[in-house]
């Protein structure tokens, strides 16, 4: 393994550190878009005449299609120029945002999700590519990305609650509208501060190979989520199934193809590929618990949606700090270590949140998931590092799709795995003879006691939010053990590899005017 080479001419100045705040703008608000239609549903449901099927359509044709096509746009990235790609998926989220905001059924509404998944899965590749290309020096990489991955998680965060800020004061389409301003702002800006690059030998694009990695990718997604949604069923799993034989063909093709999209020796790199599997396990365990954290604060506390968004914020104090300082520890011992404590941390979270109960003070669940996101925030910052600089230059738009993807991966296997695991508790928790509606979960027996008398209503409550709290202390057991296991296979997979895997970068591909 060669050393990386820089010198003092390769450190960025404040024009780079200007267009890292450019580059967070659209990483902010694709990461907002994720979360902040969950207050707004009921609203466009109202007056949309939106059927339930078309409400889940409305929920998941963006992921679907920022996950399908992330691998696409990567490698289309390192071909066309990555801040040409970038320009182009600014205007197709700017005007996606617009056509939505001021949709006239569900149809059209379902529509433009879709077209700001394509905007979406342009954009993520293209920033983390451009940091790569922005930042030459290793120490200010890291510093970098820990910014990156501080504002995706930030993003993710803040979506329900700026959700919920906007509909108490203007309409559903609000929610959308947003995101037209900064899109427009990076359309101006980015030209202005970001050099434009692409590799130079990146050949013709693969469109066998897009196609395929589009056809593995959505059934594997769609399989997972509709398991977790309504149980073992025989089409996700043929879906699933499909997928993974389609996923077989795609890495065949890459192995074959002329001009591949993805480097299939990239992932013999212990620091790529020991990076990506801890990127994902991080996800499974931070998605996993966004869905009991959410249903715990409004269904068993009695808060609000609005209240409740504001309180899940809290836990970002921890976060706030917690990139940079993995950054910092990085640079004083291997960094395996460091993301392996970093995992234990996550694990003490979810420790914390094995004693929750349902009279348990708030400080609780704010403390443990706290502890949860400072800790995989540390891991994420220096795995997508790991991921971004143990590839060459060229490579970086590929490389970044890639990790995104199982991102992707690896929060719909939250929901599916951790929340088929907390049902089973929840209905193992309950007396043989509780009611159907009560079996089916917290929500539905909250509905339903709504409409029984006082006494039995708050029997009702007590005993599904008593079964609940016990599902969320299984599922925490779980990951907390899950999470202690991956903190000793990191420690061992990635120790005395660093992000410089990559040939020796003396400079990168010729910037393009």
């Amino acid at each position: 393994m060669r050393p990386v080479v820089t010198s003092t001419a390769d450190r960025a100045g404040r024009k780079e550190w200007i267009a890292l705040g450019v580059l967070a703008l659209p990483l902010l608000l694709v990461s907002m878009d994720v979360s902040v239609l969950y207050f707004a549903v009921p609203f466009i449901s109202a007056d949309l005449g939106v059927s339930a099927t078309e409400q889940l359509w409305i929920f998941d044709i963006y992921g679907f299609v920022l996950a399908g096509l992330l691998i696409t746009m990567g490698s289309l990235g390192d071909r066309i120029g990555r801040r040409r790609l970038l320009l182009f998926g600014a205007f197709a989220f700017g005007l996606a945002s617009v056509a939505a905001a001021y949709a006239q059924n569900p149809e059209q509404l379902i529509a433009a999700r879709a077209v700001l998944g394509i905007g979406g899965a342009t954009l993520m590749p293209s920033t983390l590519a451009l940091i790569r290309n922005l930042f030459h020096d290793p120490a200010q990489r890291s510093k970098a990305i820990a910014f990156w991955s501080a504002v995706m998680m930030g993003g993710i965060s803040l979506g329900p609650v700026l959700g919920g800020f906007l509909l108490e004061h203007f309409w559903w389409g609000s929610v959308f509208l947003i995101n037209t301003p900064a899109m427009v702002l990076l359309l101006v800006l980015a030209p202005m501060l970001l050099p434009e690059f692409k590799a130079p030998d990146a050949g013709r694009f693969d469109l066998i190979g897009s196609v395929l990695s589009l056809a593995a990718v959505l059934p594997v997604i769609w399989g997972i989520k509709e398991l977790a949604a309504h149980g073992l069923s025989a089409l996700p799993v043929v879906a699933i199934a499909a997928g993974v034989v389609l996923g077989m063909l795609f890495v065949q093709r890459q192995r074959t193809a002329a001009y591949p999209m993805i480097e299939v020796g990239m992932f013999r790199s212990r620091a790529f590929s020991g990076s990506l599997a801890a990127n994902t396990i991080g996800m499974l365990a931070l998605v996993g618990n966004a869905v009991f954290m959410t249903q715990y604060l409004q269904l068993v506390l009695g808060l609000s949606p609005f209240k409740a968004a504001l309180w899940a914020l809290a836990p970002t104090v921890f976060v706030g700090g917690a990139a940079p300082l993995a950054t910092s520890l990085a640079r004083q011992v291997d960094r395996a270590y460091v993301i392996g404590g970093a995992f234990v941390l996550a694990a003490s979270g979810y420790g914390v949140l094995t004693q929750a109960h349902p009279d348990s003070p708030l400080a609780v669940v704010l403390v443990g998931s706290g502890l949860l996101a400072a800790g995989l925030v540390m891991v994420m910052s220096l795995v997508t590092e790991a991921v971004v600089g143990s590839v060459a230059p060229e490579r970086a738009g590929s490389a970044s799709a890639v990790m995104e993807t199982c991102s992707e991966f690896g929060g719909a296997l939250g929901i599916a795995v951790l929340g088929s695991i907390g049902t089973a508790a929840y209905r193992a928790d309950l007396p043989s003879d509780a009611a159907a509606p009560i079996r089916e979960g917290l929500p539905a027996a909250t509905a339903a006691a709504a409409h029984l008398p006082a006494e039995v209503a708050a029997t009702v409550l007590a005993t599904a939010r008593h079964a609940f709290t016990h599902s969320m202390n299984v599922v925490a057991l779980v990951g907390a053990l899950l999470l202690l296991t991956t903190a000793v296979a990191a420690t061992f997979t990635l120790r005395r590899t660093t992000p410089a895997e990559a040939p020796v970068e003396t400079a990168d591909p010729q910037p393009v005017a």
